[in-house]
């Protein structure tokens, strides 16, 4: 489906730029709704909740992203490419869900995030790519919004082997095909995501790359 644009917030959010240099949370306030979430994206900025009742607006300084043309494929990840099934939104809530699940370590999605994200994929912003073992179970995936050329990765999750790694290496792909020039951001940069090609830029390099990619159409928009 096209995306379908919310109505504007009543909420604003800061310049990320006015804030000090090497400072991550931005803003703090009580809300996460689509229209708010869109308007941080569009600005450079995403949320997660700090606490059981405020939501913070981050801005990491350095910020991970991950080249397109930089992805590493290693000669383990390439077998499995070959072992499991990939698909595109076909299971969002499940991807969403078990990112979610309050047993993992480092969760971080709340309800109220949950239904945010699930808002924005029936507008058309959010995305999943789900990964499937060879007897049809989902073995890992991902999920983010997407903002004309950005892609805003949020979470994954695997069950099997490197199914999440499976995912980005199938959501570059998508990205690639799609032409023009992308974004592809992964917040904060960890091992974890290093071993894949992630790399770490200042705030202001972040912001600008945004604002090259802002006429981009989407690549997961229909027909793209």
């Amino acid at each position: 489906m096209r995306q379908i644009e919310p109505e504007p917030s009543r909420w604003q959010l800061p310049d990320p730029l006015l804030a000090s240099e090497g400072t991550d949370l931005i803003a703090a306030g009580s809300t996460i709704e689509p229209a708010l979430a869109l308007a941080g994206y569009r600005q450079g900025l995403f949320a997660m909740p700090i606490s059981e009742d405020l939501v913070g607006w981050f801005s990491p300084d350095p910020r991970g992203v991950l080249p397109l043309d930089g992805l590493h494929i290693s000669r383990s990840l390439r077998r499995a490419i070959r072992r499991y099934r990939v698909s595109v939104d076909t299971a969002f809530n499940e991807v969403v869900a078990a990112c979610a699940d309050p047993q993992r370590e480092g969760h971080w999605i709340a309800p109220d995030f949950e239904d945010c994200y699930r808002e924005l994929h029936h507008m058309g912003w959010a995305h999943s790519i789900e990964v499937w073992d060879p007897d049809g179970v989902l073995a890992g995936g991902l999920f983010g919004v997407e903002v004309a050329g950005l892609f805003s990765g949020e979470s994954m999750f695997h069950r099997g082997r490197d199914a999440s790694k499976v995912a980005v290496v199938a959501l570059v792909q998508r990205l690639l095909e799609a032409g023009g020039d992308r974004l592809l951001d992964v917040q904060w940069s960890t091992p974890h995501l290093e071993t894949l090609g992630v790399v770490a830029i200042s705030r202001r390099d972040y912001v600008a790359r945004l604002r090259r990619v802002g006429d981009e159409r989407p690549a997961f928009e229909p027909g793209a």
